[in-house]
């Protein structure tokens, strides 16, 4: 499509890529490239979300950081979802405000985009409400330069822009991989300490489990939609423990489905993990939030000699339903010898906090529990359901000591 804008002025447009607009009163002899950009992601609190695009303008030479601003590129993003929602439309189709524009250090612009806690529009993933899963959605990003740039031979205008690959350095570090049994997996290795390290299992919740019956099994939403593996792995994290592995299965299905079936698939991976890395068999810790909160609690009760610590958040021991049994049953509860410590919040509304998080605990010997009021984190409240927030920022504390310390003290 050629839209005139006056003799010297047109926008090209091209499927899968932005244009870029050759301004009135640039000479005919000003640059006219075209650049690839990345889209820059961040797993914040309350998934990931786009924060910036990186323009691969370094090979064109210096860009003179005075003629770029806020206002030299517009950006407009389009989202759309993989599979089919049943009706509900989980994208977005808007302009994204450019917060700041800069040069990195080899000389790319940077612009930076508006996002935050809360904020529409820069999501990465939508939820699929008649499936409870998220899923990671198409993205078309667009940019129109609206004003030029000044570069060592004079005018820089740039009329294709082509849509790279999506970055987020803390997913990214996270290795891909497939049991024998065919379960998807995410690992994390340390980069520091020395000999057998601990193993964090992080067992997700069911929003980023696969949805079926399409077959959308990702490997990518265990780490995309919360921080819950991804604070295992941060430099803080690290420190701690001495340097870590972390894992991330990723069920077939939901855990709470079958988690007898699942518990072996499960052990399977830590096996492979265990057999092929430098891992310490006394420290292997599970951790799991609201699916995965029940499913950390079940390891313990099938594997009862296999965890040194577990970390069941807003998880599941209760019946779905009224009339239904207890998933985890009170004599596999008080039976639990695995050092315990159970995570929530009282303004869950997904999951009974008394029901399932208090009531675990009071069976469960030695166990700590730390119930929140509200999932509060700089200043923004999220859903009662979401305190994993809290234990991937390590929050939760008990008599001064916090929760990644206390793991890490642990051994089997």
């Amino acid at each position: 499509m050629v839209t005139a804008f006056s003799r010297r002025s047109v926008l090209v447009t091209g499927a899968g890529a932005a244009a870029g607009l050759a301004l009135p009163g640039v000479a005919r002899a000003a640059a006219a490239r075209g650049v690839g950009f990345t889209l820059d992601a961040e797993t914040l609190d309350g998934g990931e979300q786009i924060t910036s695009l990186t323009l691969g303008t370094a090979r064109l030479g210096p860009i003179d950081p005075a003629s770029l601003t806020t206002t030299t590129f517009s950006v407009h993003a389009q989202a759309t979802s993989p599979i089919d929602t049943g009706g509900q439309d989980i994208g977005y189709d808007l302009d994204r405000p450019v917060t700041a524009a800069r040069l990195d250090r080899r000389g790319n612009i940077v612009l930076e985009l508006s996002h935050g806690e809360g904020q529409t529009g820069g999501g990465t993933l939508g939820y699929i409400n008649g499936k409870g899963r998220n899923v990671r959605l198409n993205l078309v990003y667009t940019i129109t330069q609206t004003a030029p740039l000044r570069g060592p031979r004079g005018p820089v205008t740039l009329t294709r822009f082509t849509q790279g690959r999506l970055a987020n350095p803390e997913v990214d570090a996270f290795t891909y991989h497939v049991s024998q049994s065919g379960v998807k997996y995410r690992l994390y290795s340390p980069a520091t300490g020395r000999g057998r390290r601990p193993l964090i299992v992080w067992l997700h919740g069911g929003g980023e489990g696969a949805s079926l019956p399409d077959g959308y099994y990702d490997n990518e939403t265990t780490l995309r939609a919360n921080r819950g593996a991804l604070g295992f792995a941060t430099p803080e994290a690290q420190k701690i423990f001495g340097g870590a592995y972390v894992v991330a299965p990723q069920c077939t299905a939901a855990w709470m489905d079958d988690g007898p079936r699942f518990a072996p698939l499960i052990r399977e991976i830590v096996r492979d993990v265990v057999r092929t890395r430098a891992v310490d068999p006394d420290r292997i810790h599970v951790v799991g939030c609201s699916n995965g909160g029940y499913m950390s609690l079940k390891m313990t009760t099938v594997y009862p000699g296999t965890f040194a610590a577990s970390v069941p958040i807003c998880g599941v021991v209760a019946g779905r339903k009224a009339g239904d049994p207890p998933l985890i049953p009170d004599a596999e509860l008080t039976a639990i010898r695995t050092p315990t410590w159970l995570v929530a919040s009282a303004d869950d509304d997904t999951v009974d906090p008394r029901a399932n998080s208090v009531h675990a605990h009071d069976l469960i010997p030695r166990s700590t529990l730390t119930l929140y009021d509200h999932v509060v984190r700089n200043g923004h409240q999220f859903p009662g359901h979401w305190s994993w927030i809290y234990v991937a920022r390590n929050d939760p504390s008990d008599r001064g000591t916090h929760v990644w310390q206390w793991m890490a003290r642990r051994r089997r």
